[in-house]
């Protein structure tokens, strides 16, 4: 989600056309498709956030940096744009990662080497990695899991984010880490665990689309702890008549584990870690978007 240009990016929505950025205008409720040359980048396999203030792109993908300007793109032009190799990023082959948005740092979770309730940062504005990983400790001394999970960014009402929801995989719980004070409060975990669940989140929510269109939130008021941690998962029934067909079910208790990101590739823009299948593409977006919409 672009906030400043009030549009929604999508990568890798069609598996037949991956390099396209769709392009959905709010104001004039209309998509359009922008062609985009890769170059280096693999399309079938990187993690992506799109940056609040410079709304460019930044996504790891086969151990590099990369980024893509969107400009102040509403709608596609008829002149592509490209993904540039930025650096080499400092993690191994192996590194499944989750990136998150906040304060224009990536924040990079489950790095190898890198201690549980800790992530490491790559500052946008200065291209450049620090060299220590950042703690954000509970208030109880505990840590959130280093494990593979989703993220997603808490937007402000016209600000940078401030905060960040980590979700693991089991969906154990919600951990929302705060860059300002570098602490973690943990919330709720969801009631569908679904290992592959997309989160998105608004000023006062988070919200899961689970695999089977399911949509549910999470009341969330940035700075009232005491409330969060009372919070409870709620369906959007409104939005059930959007899910697509499906024979598969998330379960309210476990759905087994999934080893890392899909091999087609996955996009987490401020909303987090985003995989879509291009058949129930406008469905999908429409359902979770909806939601955060009726919750603003």
């Amino acid at each position: 989600v672009s906030q400043y240009t009030n549009s929604i990016y999508v990568l890798n929505g069609d598996s037949s056309n991956a390099s396209s950025v769709y392009i959905y205008d709010a104001a004039k409720q209309s998509w359009s498709t922008q062609a985009v040359t890769t170059e280096s980048f693999d399309p079938s396999s990187f993690d992506a956030i799109l940056d609040h203030d410079t709304n460019v792109f930044y996504a790891l993908s086969h151990d590099n940096l990369f980024y893509l300007d969107m400009g102040a793109l509403t709608a596609a032009n008829s002149t592509a744009l490209s993904w540039v190799d930025s650096e080499a990023a400092p993690y191994p082959s192996n590194y499944q990662p989750v990136m998150a948005l906040a304060q224009n740092h990536i924040h990079f979770l489950d790095v190898p080497g890198v201690p549980a309730g800790s992530a490491d940062i790559f500052v946008i504005h200065y291209s450049y990695f620090q060299p220590e990983a950042q703690a954000y400790p509970l208030p109880n001394g505990s840590a959130f899991p280093a494990t593979y999970g989703q993220a997603t960014s808490f937007f402000q009402p016209s600000d940078v984010q401030q905060e960040f929801a980590f979700i693991p995989q089991d969906s154990s719980a919600v951990y929302v880490i705060n860059v300002e004070t570098n602490t973690t409060q943990v919330l709720a975990g969801p009631t569908y665990q679904d290992p592959e669940a997309m989160y998105f989140a608004s000023i006062t929510a988070l919200v899961q689309l689970t695999s089977n269109g399911t949509v549910s939130f999470l009341p969330y008021q940035e700075g009232n702890t005491s409330v969060n941690a009372a919070a409870t998962w709620t369906p959007v029934s409104v939005l059930a008549s959007a899910a697509p067909p499906s024979t598969a079910t998330a379960s309210s208790t476990a759905t087994g584990t999934k080893g890392g990101p899909s091999s087609t590739g996955t996009s987490s823009g401020s909303n987090g870690a985003l995989s879509i299948a291009n058949v129930h593409l406008g469905l999908t977006l429409g359902a979770a978007l909806g939601a955060v919409a009726l919750l603003l």
